[in-house]
């Protein structure tokens, strides 16, 4: 003890500069902080392993080349038999006579209905009717007062743009789609939020209904209803429901321990502890899970134009086939707005009852009396709209944007598409990035031998998510195989991974300059939000003008959708951060530079793992789409599939899909339960 006596000043024993305890201690702070990111070297090793004994082995047994015919099983052949029995039996079977015929007129009628409805209530009973049912719901005071301004201007725009009838004709079919889709994921969550077992079971069909591509399950519902509302409906809803299912189960399952204790400490039966603590504690879950089902229901208005739905889609679907990019504008802008308007209106809801129902302003405004009000306005106005107005918009006052966006558009086309000196304009861009980038990219995949790839996606997967993520890596990309898509599914692949290198590029730098500039973050915000809300055919327009038809007109849509989701989450998780670790790396002398390399992007990594995740299951998402404009492969066989009523090449590409999704998933996405993750 005698070493330690305080006559020894401490900075003297190691000739450290003052301060070096308090930097001793940041770099140990940093260090702990930054110890979740080391990789296992247990699974380095059982890397090396597996590679010294398999490789040689499959060379050895296999050795190069595509898939072999051996390892293929025929799908398409049993799915072709499926459609012709179907095609033979529709007629006469009881399952059609007696069920499916019946949903499918009960599907036709309700938004025939629905849609005659708002039609016949008049352009002005329906724009009162939305702006006093927003101005309710956002409550007295400003708040409302947006709520109700942002419904106006949403329909008013929809009826100078000439687009009020197809407004009116979508408006219908998501009415009746939503409320389908709430009832049938409502009930499915309620089941899973109870039930274990239920979950467990209930879970992978959700993920399969929302990672498999919506154009290929149009496949067996136009052979089941026919092309025509019925069928689009019932996409719609397989499309919506699986959000509102995982937020109620969600909600169900986080209820507050101690109250529901105290409602069973009172007495209360399972039942009343379901609907007197657990749903109304679940209140807000569920309401965010209406609003992801709306806006999931929205995007399927172009998709299930394909399939005759109508609407507004329709006239995207065919301002797309004429490549009329005002028209397709002229209709893309009434869907994004309904999507901002919605989407509004129920984040309002959500914050009142964030609130408790609580508000300002005087008595009449709150509960069953504004509601009454909103009921006497709504009959006023439906008097004087029903004698001084017409019941529909007049052509006399739309707007046409169509040919001054034409316009604008061949100007951008003839300026920068071809000819521009030096750089050469972005069909010379689009044509390089084919020859020089996805080329080569396909060739590298399609020459690799495929068992090689296969362990290749299952070393990744381990790295990435532990042995589970990888037997689901290795089997997906060989299941790739044995349905015999091999070689388009390898094109597809190298589109996918050049779109999501692109969007990582472009969305990591863009959220860290946003979430280093508050004021770039504001101005970026209305622009993410529309990009969010648009359509997907809405891409494939300008990309086809200004890089022509082909994949790399493709990628660039995908990149384009992708791009919003990425700059949102990496903006969110470099901004939460802890500030503790900035301010650390602050008193170590750390310049901006340095402390985003070196603090924020390593402990925002779960974060921007998830950015990474997203951005493959959005572009993805991108790829039947981009089947439109020459992308080929798996997307050009799900449309041709569809189109040519071909149920085996259409449903197996569409199968290939997902594979080609699990694989990019569990090789990118890290498990919050890996060990290496733990503190």
């Amino acid at each position: 003890m005698s070493t330690l006596t305080p006559e020894k000043p401490a900075p003297q024993k190691t000739g450290s500069p003052p301060g070096g305890d308090q930097r001793v201690a940041t770099r140990s702070f940093l260090a702990r902080r930054l110890s979740v990111l080391r990789p296992s070297t247990r699974r380095l090793g059982a890397l090396g392993v597996a590679a010294v004994l398999l490789v040689p082995f499959a060379a050895a047994l296999w050795g190069s080349g595509a898939w072999p015919a051996d390892l293929t099983v025929d799908v398409k052949g049993p799915l072709d038999d499926a459609y012709d029995w179907v095609l033979d039996n529709r007629d006469t079977s009881p399952v059609f006579l007696y069920f499916l015929l019946h949903l499918s007129n009960w599907a036709e009628d309700s938004v025939a209905w629905m849609t005659d409805f708002l039609l016949n209530l008049g352009w002005f009973a329906v724009t009162a009717a939305a702006v006093l049912t927003a101005w309710r719901v956002g409550g007295p005071g400003r708040r409302g007062l947006r709520t109700a301004g942002t419904a106006l201007g949403t329909f008013v725009v929809c009826g100078l743009l000439g687009m009020w009838e197809a407004t009116m004709e979508t408006l219908a079919l998501m009415a009746v789609a939503v409320l389908v889709s709430a009832l049938l994921g409502g009930l499915l969550g309620l089941g899973a939020g109870l039930s274990d077992r239920f979950e467990r079971i209930l879970r992978p069909v959700l993920d399969t209904m929302q990672i498999m591509p919506a154009f290929a399950y149009l496949l067996p519902l136009v052979l089941v209803f026919d092309i025509g509302v019925p069928s689009a409906l019932i996409a719609t809803v397989v499309y919506a429901a699986p959000p509102m299912a995982r937020l109620t189960s969600l909600g169900l399952r986080g209820a507050d321990p101690a109250v529901m204790e105290a409602s069973a400490s009172l007495g209360a039966m399972p039942v009343q502890r379901l609907l007197t603590a657990r749903l109304p504690l679940a209140r807000k879950e569920i309401l965010l899970g209406l609003n992801q089902t709306i806006m999931m229901a929205l995007s399927m208005v172009t998709i299930a134009s394909v399939i005759g739905a109508g609407g507004l889609g329709e006239e995207v679907f065919r301002a797309l086939s004429t490549v009329d990019v005002g028209q397709a504008l002229a209709a893309g802008i009434p869907i994004v707005l309904l999507a901002v308007w919605l989407d509004r209106t129920i984040a309002a809801a959500g914050d009142r009852l964030g609130e408790g129902g609580a508000g300002t302003g005087a008595v009449w405004l709150h509960g069953w009396r504004a509601w009454a009000l909103v009921a006497g306005a709504f009959a006023a106005l439906l008097a004087v709209g029903k004698a001084a107005t017409p019941r529909e918009w007049s052509d006399d006052w739309t707007v046409d944007i169509a040919r001054p966006v034409n316009d604008a558009v061949g100007w951008f086309t003839r300026n920068l598409a071809e000819g521009v000196p030096v750089l050469g304009g972005t069909r010379t861009w689009a044509d390089g990035f084919t020859t020089g980038v996805l080329n080569p990219l396909r060739d590298t995949l399609t020459a690799t031998p495929w068992w090689l790839l296969v362990l290749l996606a299952a070393a990744l997967a381990l790295l990435a998510g532990g042995w589970g993520a990888m037997s689901t890596a290795g089997l997906s990309m060989a299941a790739v195989g044995a349905i015999g898509v091999w070689d388009h599914s390898l094109d597809t692949l190298s589109q996918a991974i050049a779109a999501v290198v692109l969007t990582l590029l472009a969305g990591f730098v863009i959220g860290v300059a946003a979430a280093r500039v508050p004021l770039l973050e504001r101005l970026l915000r209305p622009v993410l939000d529309t990009m969010q809300t648009l359509p997907q055919f809405i891409y494939l327009i300008p990309v086809v003008a200004l890089f022509n038809v082909g994949r790399a007109a493709a990628v660039a849509a995908a990149v384009l959708y992708a791009l919003p989701a990425v700059v949102r989450i990496t903006v969110q998780g470099l901004r939460s951060v802890d500030a503790a670790a900035l301010e650390a790396a602050r008193s170590m002398g750390a310049g901006t530079w340095q402390q985003i390399r070196q603090v924020q992007l390593p402990l925002a990594r779960p974060a921007l793992m998830l950015a990474l995740n997203q951005g493959v299951v959005l572009v993805l998402a991108m790829v039947i789409v981009g089947g439109f404009v020459g992308s080929g492969a798996l997307g050009y066989d799900v449309v041709y599939g569809l189109q040519k009523s071909e149920l085996g090449v259409g449903l197996t590409a569409g199968v290939a899909i997902v594979l080609l999704g699990l694989v990019l998933d569990r090789t990118t996405q890290r498990r919050t339960d890996d060990r290496s993750l733990t503190h």
